[in-house]
């Protein structure tokens, strides 16, 4: 399966990292969302959107890139973040887009990192050293997942 995972990585570089894991681990192509153009779709089975999340959102260059998808696709595609409480919850909205504009959602993973985005700052941030060895095998375990999956 030829997979291109397109993502933006801004403050600490944390889905940076969470990218690199997986595109390593499926030999993946990896593409900043800003450079992200729909005819890439022609050359690649899968794709996965991601980046760090931004008061509860993706950022909003990974918004546009989903935005600038053709309807009526049936391409898979899967969803990951990064956030200090590595929730899943935050994909659920660009999950929703993916499918309403008729691709095949077939996974989504989320992990800590840290953060120290808004008013974390004065904190010192959350999930420091996040994400560590345990959130990237569990990257790599979920790209495995997601090449094992069947295209329809």
């Amino acid at each position: 399966m030829k997979i291109l995972f397109i993502y933006e990585s801004v403050h600490h570089g944390n889905t940076e990292k969470i990218v690199h894991a997986m595109s390593g681990e499926c030999g993946g192509a990896v593409l900043k969302a800003r450079e992200f153009d729909p005819s890439l779709l022609e050359e690649y089975d899968c794709l996965g959107f991601g980046s760090g999340i931004f008061f509860g959102k993706f950022h909003s260059a990974v918004e546009k890139a989903v935005s600038l998808l053709p309807t009526g696709q049936r391409n898979p595609v899967f969803v990951f973040s990064t956030s200090g409480r590595g929730a899943r919850k935050y994909n659920l909205q660009l999950n929703r887009v993916l499918e309403e504009k008729g691709f095949h959602l077939i996974g989504d993973f989320a992990c800590k990192g840290y953060d120290t985005y808004g008013p974390l700052k004065w904190l010192g941030g959350i999930a420091k050293g996040c994400p560590g060895e345990k959130e990237l095998k569990e990257a790599r375990i979920f790209i495995r997942n997601v090449m094992g999956h069947r295209l329809l």
